[in-house]
């Protein structure tokens, strides 16, 4: 796997899962104990585009800002993941690592391959068998999409991306197909 080095005003295709296919997140709780980190350690440095959190692995969809030092964005990272990893392992008396490696991350460069990436993600947990309706998944970013709900997502610069919530939600509802490579991201 190549990792991208972060560069600023760039999108990135964030994911990792548990070590030996372990559950990362075990209770309720624990999802909204990855989001608060989330936006605590990675918000200042990124823009969240979408979201999408399953028991074994979580996928996020990331644009770095424009106006931050890359040395300070991944070390932003490695917080956040160290922060969650010593908190589970305190929780529920384990020691090791929580996940399998460092995080993996692919650079987006195109917007067709990002209007996939964005749909991928809130798939997910139908492609996984985690629910039979992934609009209504509780630990994705898509019911924010449809709801008034606040959030910390940037719906307004994934609705632009889209052109309008109309498209974002035809895109989301028509047979999908990845025409990308997204070698290895099944495994998950």
């Amino acid at each position: 796997m190549v990792y991208h080095q972060f560069q600023t005003g760039s999108y990135y295709h964030v994911y990792n899962r548990g070590n030996n296919q372990e559950n990362l997140f075990r209770e309720e709780r624990n999802y909204y104990y990855f989001l608060r980190l989330l936006q605590k350690h990675v918000n200042p440095y990124a823009e969240i585009l979408a979201y999408c959190l399953l028991k074994n692995h979580f996928h996020l969809l990331i644009r770095i800002c424009d106006d931050v030092e890359i040395k300070k964005t991944s070390q932003a990272f490695s917080n956040f993941f160290n922060a969650y990893a010593k908190a589970i392992n305190k929780t529920y008396g384990r020691t090791g690592s929580l996940f399998q490696d460092r995080f993996s991350r692919r650079l987006i460069e195109d917007e067709f391959y990002l209007l996939q990436v964005i749909t991928y993600i809130h798939r997910n947990p139908v492609h996984h068998k985690f629910a039979e309706d992934f609009t209504s998944y509780r630990f994705s970013s898509y019911p924010l999409f449809i709801t008034q709900e606040p959030g910390f997502v940037a719906k307004d610069h994934v609705l632009e991306i889209f052109g309008d919530l109309e498209n974002f939600l035809e895109a989301h509802g028509k047979d999908f197909t990845v025409t990308k490579d997204l070698t290895g991201l099944e495994d998950l």
